[in-house]
């Protein structure tokens, strides 16, 4: 699954005008504001707290990590726009209302302004990163 061309051009705009000048245009951030709607602004609260962390195994195996504003840790995949908070379930996958939770969005903002802590770690704990998020689903 990818985002509608929209929102990827959005990204790749941020990103670009992140590079050149260390900010994001006040004319992107309503851009942002528009397509992604209530997630915007606290997903870009998420950024500025550094809360995203890429959790990479020499696998080359990647997933995301998100300190929620609740500080609870939630985890994203943004090869297929997943993430495991509750709100993810109910208003992207359930109802339909959103395109991503402020947290996959803070990834792939993070992403766009060089924003990630990186934490790299043995296959067996990425496995248990993925085993411990099933437990707290079922």
């Amino acid at each position: 699954s990818t985002l509608p061309a929209v929102a990827e051009e959005l990204l790749r705009e941020i990103k670009k005008a992140f590079q050149e000048s260390s900010h994001v245009p006040d004319d992107l951030l309503l851009g942002l504001k528009f397509i992604f709607g209530p997630s915007a602004v606290p997903a870009l609260d998420l950024v500025d707290q550094r809360a995203v962390t890429r959790v990479t195994a020499p696998s080359g195996r990647t997933l995301y990590q998100v300190l929620g504003s609740s500080g609870k840790l939630y985890t994203c995949y943004s090869s297929c726009h997943f993430c495991t908070c509750p709100a993810f379930g109910f208003s992207v996958l359930q109802k339909s209302e959103s395109l991503l939770c402020k947290h996959i969005l803070a990834v792939y903002l993070s992403q766009a302004m060089g924003a990630c802590q990186e934490l790299s770690v043995s296959e067996e704990q990425l496995t248990n990163i993925l085993l411990a998020e099933e437990e707290d689903e079922g």
